[in-house]
């Protein structure tokens, strides 16, 4: 008699892509309402949290579900009415998979839009088609382009008070496009977040709008190639070495991929100390891997005894070095409740290496209104502006507009432990 053994079935890999995008926008653009309307007509809202904002709702005495509700978590947000917090929610269709960052639209938490922002792929800026494009617009759009976003989707809002005209739409997005931006592609969508027109569901009061609906556009936006897979770079985060007689021989070097590929074989070097070796396997959960790329997690080990310690980048030795420098040239958003004036110092913090910084000089502030730099003498709270810093010890880089991973840095107040700066480091083009 034989027993037969239970096996549970493999899990299916999902290998829908993933999309991170966020919402941007002055105050009541209805950027929690699009969110909302996303979870909504998606159904990926969950029915506790659908049954929760209608009790909400109907306590409030609002006319109908407030699907805002279903994005403004914190207490202060619901009795403001506003967005104060980077409220982070996740849904999926068919096609993809999406992390969506709803930032805050008032101006006084713009630090918080670059923070929801600096991991984006894509960026929706609302526009109230009532108002236009207003200041907070603009600055949104304009720091979008800064941190090097590729893509971004004006939604004009609220369409249903403007009798869905076609002329406002149009002058909107005329307006718009006079912004100095550097996104690669920008798309204009008219939609009523309210009412669901040209969210998910198509409208039948715009016939004149053609192209896709949001959820399309999301679906089918393409950010393969938004990925540097040429210039590898592997910042090592830990150095595993366990201390046990049975692993006395065992020392590999653990990272997340920033860019580029990596495979057994290959010759590598480690800056900033310049020592050249060769790859002798890389690991994934315990399994060797024949290939790995970003923004895979990885530990790899070497085929010499070399010394490697944790902030050190692992790259390839030739044609596509990353920069080695002490001296930073640097645009930065200026995040502390005090302005910023040139003599501070700082801890930074870039990829996985801390070093103490010094601000040298600033050099010019960014006007939103026009996209161009004026000298200042200090720079103000959420106030974008480029500066010189100097770090205690070099830093290995790359231009952000490269590589948003090894050329992004924070800077961190010592004494209170708070971030006072995200700084996106410039190439010699750009200097």
């Amino acid at each position: 008699m034989s027993l037969a053994i239970a096996r549970a079935p493999l899990p299916e890999i999902d290998d829908r892509e993933l999309l991170r995008f966020t919402t941007a926008g002055s105050v009541d653009d209805g950027k929690s309402t699009l969110i909302g309307r996303l979870l909504y007509d998606t159904k990926t809202a969950f029915i506790d949290q659908l049954a929760h904002v209608e009790d909400v709702s109907r306590r409030r005495g609002d006319e109908r579900v407030n699907l805002a509700l279903l994005t403004d978590g914190l207490r202060a947000e619901r009795e403001q009415g506003i967005t104060i917090d980077v409220a982070y929610r996740y849904f999926s269709t068919q096609r993809r998979k999406f992390i969506i960052g709803d930032t805050p639209g008032h101006v006084q938490y713009t630090r918080n839009m670059v923070t929801g922002a600096s991991t984006a792929q894509l960026a929706i800026v609302l526009v109230d088609a009532k108002h236009g494009v207003v200041e907070q617009s603009r600055r949104h759009a304009l720091i979008a382009s800064v941190l090097g976003i590729r893509h971004i989707v004006v939604a004009v809002n609220k369409m249903d008070l403007v009798a869905w005209d076609e002329r406002a739409f149009a002058r909107i997005e005329a307006d718009f496009r006079t912004l100095p931006l550097a996104a690669l592609e920008i798309t204009f969508i008219p939609i009523s977040a309210l009412t669901g027109a040209n969210v998910v569901q198509r409208s039948t009061e715009m016939p004149w709008y053609r192209g896709p609906t949001l959820l399309q556009h999301l679906e089918t936006v393409p950010i393969g190639g938004d990925r540097n897979l040429i210039d590898l770079r592997l910042p090592v985060q830990w150095v595993i070495r366990p201390q046990s007689d049975a692993h006395h021989d065992y020392r590999g070097y653990a990272g997340q991929i920033a860019s580029g590929i990596l495979r057994p074989g290959d010759e590598v070097t480690i800056l900033p100390s310049g020592l050249r070796t060769k790859i002798s396997r890389v690991e994934q959960g315990g399994r060797e891997l024949d290939l790995a790329y970003s923004p895979m997690s990885v530990t790899v080990h070497f085929a010499d005894d070399l010394d490697v310690s944790r902030g050190d980048m692992i790259c390839r030795p030739v044609n596509d070095q990353p920069v080695v420098a002490r001296e930073l040239d640097a645009m930065i958003c200026w995040m502390a409740d005090s302005a910023l004036v040139p003599g501070g110092r700082y801890a930074l913090k870039h990829t996985t290496r801390w070093t103490r910084a010094f601000v040298t000089e600033l050099v010019s502030r960014l006007d939103i209104h026009t996209g161009t730099h004026a000298p200042a003498r200090e720079l103000p709270p959420s106030g974008l502006g480029r500066v010189r810093i100097r770090t205690s010890a070099p830093i290995v880089y790359d231009a952000y507009r490269q590589n948003r991973t090894t050329g992004s840095f924070i800077l961190v107040d010592e004494a209170s432990n708070a971030t006072v700066a995200a700084g996106m480091l410039l190439g010699d083009e750009q200097a």
